[in-house]
C-alpha cells in the first residue's frame, strides 16, 4: 500500500473516530440536569422555526401562484390591446359615419370638460321620384360576424371579414348604379346609357325576370374591383352566404341578389 492512501485512510479513522467522540460529548451534556432545561428550551425554538420556515414556504407559493396569475392577465390585456388597436384601424368602410362635435360656443364660455354632442351625418335630401327609384333596388346585405365565423377556413383563407363587406358595398354600388340606368325614363339617356340599357336587356333571361342582378361587365363599369381569383374566392363565400346565386347562359354568368 502506498504511503499516501495509508494517510488518507488514517484521516479518513480519525475523522470518524472525532466524529463519535463528539456524539458522545453531546449525548452526556444531555443527561446532566444543569443543561437539559437548556436543550429543550432550543428544541421549541427549532419547533417554532421550522413551524416559520413552512408558513415562509406556503407563503412563497402562494405569491408565485399570484405572478403567474398576474403574467396570464398582463398577457391577456396585451392581446385584447392589439385587437383594439386592430379595430381602430381597420374600421369597416361600410359603417355609417359620425361626427362628434362640441358645443358651437366659441371662446372662453366654451367648456372643455362638457358634454360631447354627437350628431350624425345628414344624408343628402332627393326628390320622391328618385328616392322610390333608389328604394326599390335590391342590394346585397352585408355578412355578420358569426356568418363569417361560419365560413370553412379553406374557403376564407386569409380573407377578413372588412374585406368581404367591403366587396360587398362594391357590388351594391354596381347593382344601384345598373338599375338607375334601368329605371331611368328613356328620353333622358345619353348614347352611353342607351347603349349600357340595351346591354343590361339583352343580359336579361326568364330565370332573372323579376330579379336583381350583375355581370362581371358590370363590375368593371361601375366600381374600381378587380374580377380576378381573389374576387370570385369572394363571390363562393358571398354564394355560401346565401347572399348571391349564378345564373349561365350565353356565356355569360349572372349574378343574382338574394
Amino acid at each position: 500500500m502506498a504511503s499516501s492512501d495509508l494517510e488518507q485512510l488514517c484521516s479518513y479513522v480519525n475523522e470518524k473516530i472525532g466524529n463519535i467522540k463528539k456524539t458522545l460529548s453531546l449525548r452526556n451534556l444531555g443527561q446532566e440536569p444543569t443543561l437539559k432545561s437548556i436543550l429543550n428550551q432550543i428544541e421549541d425554538e427549532i419547533i417554532v422555526v421550522n413551524e416559520l420556515l413552512n408558513k415562509f414556504e406556503l407563503e412563497i407559493q402562494h405569491q408565485e401562484q399570484t405572478n403567474t396569475s398576474l403574467k396570464e392577465l398582463c398577457e391577456s390585456l396585451e392581446e385584447d390591446y392589439k385587437d383594439v388597436v386592430h379595430l381602430k384601424e381597420n374600421i369597416p368602410s361600410h359603417l355609417p359615419q359620425v361626427n362628434v362635435t362640441q358645443s358651437s360656443v366659441k371662446g372662453p364660455d366654451l367648456d372643455p370638460d362638457g358634454p360631447v354632442k354627437v350628431e350624425e351625418s345628414v344624408p343628402i335630401k332627393k326628390t320622391p321620384k328618385e328616392q322610390k327609384s333608389i328604394n326599390s333596388i335590391k342590394e346585397m346585405l352585408f355578412i355578420t360576424t358569426e356568418e363569417f365565423s361560419g365560413v370553412p377556413a379553406y374557403m376564407k383563407s386569409r380573407l377578413t371579414y372588412c374585406q368581404i363587406n367591403d366587396v360587398i358595398k362594391e357590388i351594391n354600388k354596381a347593382v344601384v348604379s345598373k338599375y338607375k340606368i334601368v329605371h331611368q325614363p328613356k328620353s333622358s339617356m345619353n348614347s352611353v346609357a342607351r347603349n349600357l340599357y340595351q346591354r343590361f336587356i339583352n343580359e336579361e333571361t326568364k330565370d332573372t325576370k323579376g330579379q336583381y342582378f350583375i355581370v362581371e361587365a358590370d363590375i368593371k363599369e361601375f366600381t374600381t374591383l378587380k374580377t380576378d381569383k381573389r374576387f370570385h374566392v369572394i363571390l363562393n363565400i358571398l354564394r355560401h352566404c346565401r347572399r348571391l346565386s349564378e345564373v349561365r347562359g350565353g356565356g355569360i354568368t349572372r349574378y343574382v341578389i338574394t
